[in-house]
């Protein structure tokens, strides 16, 4: 099938050739595969008593490596579970933590306005959704009402951000009074819906306006003394990042030396790394300090 020019400069999947009968096969046999991967893994997580929560198993089409998303609510030490899946399976293994959300896209589930959910049909990426976007379009910040089926905040609230912030940008601030030409006015309130605005006139009638005839009016606000500069905050360092976990056939005895100096492997073939949301793994070295090279000091010549 020709790549049309539209799509030629973006990411598209490599595509090898059309599935035939005996790929059709391998993917079923993977998929049968990976359900008895599932429960071989959920059996040895029970047997070693490990507080983690197995969410699904991937298996490559040629079988070279296996991959299973937990959820865990802090760090573990699964060294030897990695042990055993390698044994079982003689392929390499990947132990990957996931979080809630991309638990809830794996799985799937039905939101509150009764279809499944968004991430589970159609989104690749989750974008940063806050509690300011919940006020900003003036919904009850109740967290029943706000929060999807993985616990967080819904993800619908980021589609309509872009037009409210286009129109809080033109809008004056709630709750201050401007000078005009027809005298000080409140603002009260803002309807994005009507694009107009609700004010308090001197003579204490409630005028709406749109966002036209406000402009037209000249509005400015009474100059205020200049006040202390805010102090910016350097911003705090987040909470411990997701594990990830590699291990191979042939490096399967190097596996004990994970967590040996800060939970840094220096063998190859392992590799346990703190895996921020949505970033890559860091490689940290053995002390957990970059290593620097050092200035030698000029040595200063002898007395005398």
């Amino acid at each position: 099938m020709p790549v049309s020019s539209a799509h030629a400069g973006g990411n598209l999947p490599c595509i090898l050739h059309k599935a035939d009968a005996q790929a059709l096969q391998q993917g079923e046999a993977n998929e049968r595969l990976a359900d008895e991967a599932r429960h071989f893994c959920r059996d040895r997580i029970l047997e070693r008593q490990l507080e983690m929560k197995l969410v699904d198993v991937e298996v490559y089409f040629d079988r070279s490596k296996l991959v299973f998303y937990f959820t865990a609510p802090s760090r573990i030490d699964f060294r030897d579970l990695v042990k055993d899946l390698v044994r079982e399976y003689r392929a390499r293994i990947e132990l990957r933590q996931i979080g809630v959300r991309h638990e809830t896209q794996m799985v799937g589930a039905v939101g509150n306005c009764g279809m499944v959910c968004c991430c589970r049909r159609y989104l690749q990426k989750f974008v940063p959704v806050t509690t300011r976007m919940a006020k900003e379009q003036n919904l009850f910040l109740n967290p029943a009402k706000i929060s999807g089926i993985c616990g967080r905040l819904l993800c619908c609230l980021s589609y309509e951000q872009e037009n409210y912030d286009h129109f809080h940008r033109s809008c004056p601030r709630l709750g201050k009074k401007y000078q005009t030409t027809r005298g000080v006015m409140k603002v009260l309130r803002a309807n994005i819906f009507r694009n107009s605005l609700s004010v308090l006139a001197e003579n204490g009638d409630m005028l709406e306006l749109t966002l036209e005839d406000w402009q037209a009016l000249s509005p400015h606000r009474p100059e205020a003394p200049p006040g202390p500069a805010p102090v910016r905050q350097a911003p705090q360092a987040s909470g411990e990042g997701l594990l990830c976990v590699f291990a191979a056939p042939d490096t399967l005895e190097q596996v004990d030396l994970i967590g040996a100096e800060e939970e840094t492997p220096q063998a190859s073939g392992a590799l346990f790394a703190a895996r921020e949301p949505g970033g890559s793994p860091e490689r940290e070295t053995g002390s957990g300090r970059s290593r620097k090279k050092g200035r030698r000091k000029p040595q200063r010549p002898a007395s005398g």
